[in-house]
């Protein structure tokens, strides 16, 4: 990163007086957060008590994903039309080119559309023989991301948010070519952009100053993920080509059978993560929850967020 840059992202991390902005009140911080539909009673019963956690927090959006060749699709439609039914939060829907013809990504689309789904969030999706495994278009369906974006542009007004890396996709030859990637997406008309996930702030940094002296200039938001279960975010890490640091494998190390120090040092490492990029002009961040509300709604606190509840009593 450029001495410019850094000494422009410090500037911006500082209220006046010179302390640094997560210590002092952050009005205009914006967070989402992704869920995934529920395989079961038990973990329905856990998402459901997530998403009520979190909702008073006012998130800009939740996204519900998407499993490979629309495996999850009616649980990912149902969960999608319960939050638009029961809650006021504004929902974005995942939805991917795999294993579909257009006409039945189409129809999908549509009838998110009709059940007031305003925001989609559209990806290639995985390989259906797993990540690694080659990419195959459906024949009659989708190629990529850009021609999904474009095609969901034809068929209703949606806000549509796109995947970013920070580190490249895994399958992209250089960091050029995958943003050769995102602005073909933003040309089909994709209005956001959210990122792997990803611990190493200056790589998120770095990158987004490439993208902007692209003359990229739609939101790109950190994906951020508290480590719930760090082997098996570590091997999800690899698979996506996010790296691990060695610091932050040293942190879990031993813990294997204990997981009450294990939250409490996934606790501590998300929280460094946020307030040093709020210290560095980061203010939206995309939450990987995990269904899992406790370790996001401590960091939203960290962050000044507070239920509107009781912002309305005080």
């Amino acid at each position: 990163m450029s001495e410019k840059r850094l000494l422009e992202m410090n500037e911006a991390g500082r209220s006046e007086g010179g302390i640094r902005a997560s210590r002092s009140p952050c009005g205009d911080i914006n967070v989402s957060f992704e869920f995934f539909p529920p395989k079961t009673e038990a973990m329905e019963t856990t998402l459901w008590e997530s998403v009520n956690r979190l909702a008073p927090l006012n998130p800009h959006f939740v996204s519900v994903t998407y499993g490979a060749g629309g495996s999850t699709r009616e649980r990912t439609h149902a969960t999608v039309a319960r939050i638009v039914r029961e809650t006021n939060i504004k929902p974005a829907a995942h939805l991917t080119c795999v294993a579909a013809s257009r006409g039945e990504v189409d129809g999908v689309a549509q009838a998110y559309w009709d059940a007031g789904v305003r925001h989609i969030v559209a990806l290639r999706g995985d390989p259906l023989d797993g990540i690694g495994a080659r990419f195959q278009p459906h024949p009659q369906g989708y190629a990529h991301s850009t021609d999904l974006v474009a095609g969901l542009r034809k068929i209703a007004d949606f806000e549509i948010s796109v995947s970013a890396y920070p580190e490249k996709h895994p399958e992209s030859a250089s960091l050029e070519a995958d943003l050769d990637v995102l602005q073909a997406k933003i040309d089909a008309g994709a209005t956001r952009a959210i990122t792997q996930f990803f611990f190493e702030n200056d790589l998120y940094l770095r990158y987004l100053d490439k993208v902007r002296a692209r003359g990229i200039t739609i939101p790109i938001v950190p994906g951020i993920v508290p480590v719930q279960n760090f082997k098996q975010t570590a091997s999800f890490a690899q698979k996506t080509g996010a790296s691990i640091p060695p610091w932050l494998a040293e942190r879990f190390e031993g813990l294997d059978d204990d997981p009450q120090t294990r939250r409490l040092i996934a606790a501590t490492v998300a929280a460094e993560q946020v307030l040093d990029l709020v210290d560095r002009g980061v203010r939206d961040f995309h939450f990987y929850t995990m269904n899992r509300a406790d370790l996001v709604y401590a960091i939203c606190h960290l962050l000044g967020l507070r239920p509107k509840i009781e912002k309305e009593a005080a």
